[in-house]
């Protein structure tokens, strides 16, 4: 999909037509400034944890491997052979359960360092929807390059990166419009703003038609011609596509069946007596011998055969390398030479940086998010006047005071469900961003929990006070600024409480639909405990102790404390008789006190500082838990 043009490329956020001498410089001026990467491992092992007490599953059995720097490596593998976990492992994106070396140029791998060179790009692309391409990549050379380059610099380099993969005409397209092989395009874009000597692509050719799948193929062959190493999971690749790979590393049940150069692999085959018929894919056959189509034995010789990958005898020009058997590995000098070195942190910017970029593209996605702004804002509105309507004037009748009993609890119900389910219901889909940005060093894990807490207090504190105030002025609640401010506070910390809950149920689980289950159950605690329906007196003493971790108690009794305490005179009453004409009489009934309305505040933010800092342990677990 197309985008518009504007004024000037070299003007810092605007698009034009570039000279074409520009245009039409298809290489970066910006190489790799270091030697390229060449990665080995041995003795590689993984075991996957299957549950608590369920014990471990080996995915990965001793696998032994050599990438040559500066080259195009395809692991390939049947569904399950272990060909994403391999990639996970090399990657350092995943380390609990792992055995084995993986060295780097000959040193044993550093972590830290490590990831600063290389960069991981997920199957499914994941990418800000609501910002436009030009807009993803600012906000990626903000956080990646450091405060030397200038905004001109940085645009220059957005601009030759979108030229070089041909995404400048779609510069002002939003993401989620463009097509399945430009989303994969941009994927890459956004990691080479920082330069990656090494870049871990999982099934990159997923969804796309032939002719992307070869321009995809195509661009990795040319950022591999600049000095990079880059090593993709690959399925069952065409022949065309086949031939593209330099180096090949074909697993089956979590063994080393071949490694060594595409052109290598038919005369493999025959060496072993497993001959590829004539004019079938190679890429194909070897699958179906992984799969075990033409016998369990022959997934044996063939592991026999690469010896589980330590065998370079079918590399190009295999004479001239060391075996692999002899590396050296270094322990004295883990760390890579030149810019590899460092002693700061793993992010590139500071974290002040790293808040206010996250900041500004927060508030650009929530001003253009129908369903986190717009539409919580027609639902508030739409709900206050249901409810004003529905209970209008019961706060000024006497003989109504149940019914308004009955609407304080009806507007915390709301404010905690719609403000929890709201952020369980999103929060998956900017989890998975999250952890593809953290762990490319794209800001730390605290610049992003305090943006997306500062983010959306602007929205959930204008819905909540308009519904705040339409409900209070229709239902006739006592006009008095002491009160409608306590009760607007009480209904604030409301919903900053109910988010933070959100915020926890969306770190533990993983898909929606167990988020969708849990929250409510979380809350129906909550409500048992509010004192409404039952009240205090009423409670079992063994039960009393929930009362104490309901924040709906506090809110509610703070809510009749605002509303009948503070010395409220005589109800109006219309009838005869009124049975709460007198707010002290309702009080007692149901248990709660007009007095406690400034310690029920100071509890409620209490339990907001708990479960602020509750999410963001449990989303910290979580996130190394996946590792």
């Amino acid at each position: 999909m197309m985008g518009e043009s504007g004024d000037n490329a070299a003007e810092p956020g605007k698009v034009e037509e570039l000279p074409m001498q520009i245009r039409n410089r298809m290489t970066f001026t910006r190489l790799p400034a270091t030697e390229p990467v060449e990665i080995r491992f041995q003795d590689l092992q993984y075991r996957a944890s299957l549950g608590f007490r369920k014990g471990t599953k080996e995915i990965l059995h001793n696998v032994h491997g050599r990438f040559l720097p500066s080259q195009l490596i395809a692991i390939m593998g049947p569904s399950g052979a272990g060909k994403s976990t391999l990639l996970d492992v090399l990657s350092g994106y995943r380390i609990t359960g792992v055995r084995g070396v993986v060295t780097i140029n000959g040193r044993e791998r550093d972590l830290d360092e490590f990831r600063r060179v290389s960069c991981y790009i997920t199957q499914d692309d994941r990418l800000q929807p609501l910002l436009t391409v030009r807009e993803n990549m600012k906000v990626a050379a903000d956080l990646k390059l450091t405060a030397r380059y200038t905004e001109m610099e940085k645009f220059a380099i957005i601009d030759e990166i979108l030229i070089m993969l041909g995404l400048y005409d779609a510069s002002q397209t939003r993401a989620a419009r463009l097509s399945g092989g430009q989303k994969k395009r941009l994927s890459i874009a956004l990691e080479l703003v920082n330069n990656p000597l090494v870049m871990f692509l999982d099934e990159p050719t997923t969804g796309l038609d032939s002719a992307s799948c070869l321009l995809c193929i195509q661009l990795m062959k040319q950022l591999v011609n600049q000095g990079r190493t880059i090593v993709c999971t690959i399925h069952q690749p065409s022949a065309s596509l086949f031939q593209n790979f330099d180096h090949v590393y074909v697993l089956a049940e979590g063994e080393c069946l071949y490694q060594g150069s595409a052109q290598n692999l038919v005369p493999y085959l025959d060496s072993v007596g497993l001959p590829c018929p004539m004019y079938h894919n190679p890429a194909d056959y070897v699958i179906e011998l992984a799969c075990g189509d033409h016998g369990k034995d022959k997934i044996l010789t063939l592991v026999n055969s690469t010896q589980n990958g330590r065998s370079i005898q079918w590399f190009v020009n295999a004479e001239q390398l060391p075996p692999t058997d002899h590396v050296e590995v270094s322990h004295k000098s883990p760390r890579l030479p030149g810019r590899l070195r460092c002693t700061s942190s793993i992010q590139d910017t500071s974290q002040l940086n790293q808040l206010g970029v996250i900041i500004k593209r927060g508030f650009i996605k929530v001003k253009r998010d129908s369903t986190l702004t717009y539409m919580r804002i027609v639902a508030n509105l739409v709900t206050g006047v249901m409810l004003g309507l529905l209970y209008y004037n019961s706060g000024v009748d006497g003989a109504r005071v149940l019914d308004n009993y009955n609407l304080l609890f009806s507007i915390l119900i709301h404010h905690a469900m719609s403000t929890m389910m709201l952020t369980i219901l999103t929060f998956p889909m900017e989890m998975s961003i999250l952890i593809k940005e953290h762990f490319n060093r794209w800001y730390s894990l605290k610049s992003y929990y305090v943006m997306v807490n500062i983010v959306d207090i602007p929205v959930a504190t204008f819905c909540c006070v308009m519904f705040t105030a339409i409900v209070y002025l229709m239902t006739g609640q006592p006009l008095a600024w002491n009160r409608f401010l306590t009760f607007l506070v009480l209904s604030l910390l409301v919903v900053y409480i109910a988010q933070s809950i959100g915020y926890i149920v969306g770190a533990i689980f993983n898909s929606v639909v167990n988020g969708t289950f849990a929250g409510p159950i979380l809350i129906v605690p909550m409500m048992m405990f509010s004192g409404f329906g039952v009240n205090f007196r009423d409670i079992p003493s063994y039960l009393r102790w929930g009362t104490h971790l309901s924040f709906l108690r506090y809110s509610l009794e703070g809510y009749v404390g605002a509303i009948y305490g503070m010395d409220r005179g005589i109800l109006p009453c219309e009838g005869l008789y009124c049975h709460y004409r007198y707010p002290d009489k309702f009080m007692y009934d149901v248990a709660m006190r007009g007095d406690v309305y400034i310690n029920c505040i100071i509890i409620l933010i209490i339990m907001l500082a708990v479960t602020k800092g509750a999410a963001y342990v449990l989303l910290r677990w979580k996130i190394r838990s996946l590792r």
